[in-house]
């Protein structure tokens, strides 16, 4: 019998942020796969966990994942985690994890925590449909070349960037996409957890006024909205309210909504939820 690969979240930040099926998996499992041994280390020893681990990462994933996936199918329980958040993510994990399925065995997700789905659910964009950019480019010609290819997205946008490249990269959004509403979540969950968030000019501004910027930083961009001026509230409650009278469902009512006014399906459906329950 092959044994299983758990694919496990760990922290982003503050080491509360796991789960208790996270605990029970890594403390349960034969070896825990990880980026920095170091890292994982402190979480384990908060925890009380003294499984095995052995290191996994980007310089020696090719190798490693062959003797990994001979030690599941030896009949043992590999877990594998990244330093922060969910593995294959921006993450080692991604060749482990497909031949684990290539060998018909069992792959397990156990979710928590992810940088990516942290800062947009707070970043006040629209959360129905994003794309995720994975770390953005080093260069100034690829990053305008990778904007230019996606300006026209109505999706929301997220992406990871080094603080040192940030005054940079948002000077870039500002010239390739134009005045759009951004949010650069920095540091979350931790101490000095920061979120700036308005037209990409003003937070721009906001952090030239600093001597300089530390941690880890995502950036969540509003979509192309193609133009179309933004419809009131009022105006949509009142599209909603006549699409009730007239018998429409709700669920109808608020694609149609969407698709005419090109909002978030979230807020639309908040707004439609109140009238159809009056």
């Amino acid at each position: 019998m092959f044994g299983k690969l758990f694919v496990v979240s760990t922290p982003i930040g503050n080491l509360e942020d796991i789960t208790l099926r996270a605990l029970n998996v890594l403390r349960n499992c034969d070896v825990i796969a990880c980026e920095d041994t170091r890292i994982t280390k402190k979480l384990l020893t908060r925890y009380g966990i003294d499984t095995a681990i052995t290191s996994y990462h980007e310089h020696n994933e090719v190798e490693k994942s062959q003797k990994l996936l001979q030690v599941i199918k030896d009949g043992k329980d590999v877990a594998l985690v990244s330093d922060a958040g969910t593995p294959s993510v921006s993450d080692p994990g991604w060749r482990l994890i497909n031949l684990s399925i290539e060998n018909d065995i069992k792959t397990i997700p156990v979710p928590g925590p992810s940088a990516v789905l942290s800062a947009l659910t707070v970043s006040g964009l629209p959360t129905d449909s994003f794309l995720f950019l994975g770390f953005f480019p080093k260069t100034v010609v690829k990053k305008k070349e990778l904007l230019k290819n996606i300006k026209d997205y109505p999706y929301t946008l997220v992406f990871y960037d080094s603080v040192r490249r940030l005054s940079e990269t948002l000077n870039i959004l500002l010239e390739t996409l134009g005045e759009r509403n951004i949010c650069v979540a920095r540091e979350m969950t931790k101490l000095y957890e920061e979120m700036v968030r308005g037209p990409v000019s003003q937070v721009i501004s906001a952090f030239s006024e600093r001597d300089s910027i530390k941690g880890e930083v995502t950036v969540v961009i509003e979509g192309d909205r193609g133009g179309r001026e933004e419809t009131s509230s009022e105006e949509l409650r009142k599209k909603l309210q006549e699409m009730k009278k007239s018998g429409a469902t709700l669920s109808d009512a608020v694609k149609t909504v969407c698709e005419s006014s090109g909002e978030s399906r979230n807020s639309v459906y908040k707004m439609a939820l109140e009238i159809w329950e009056k």
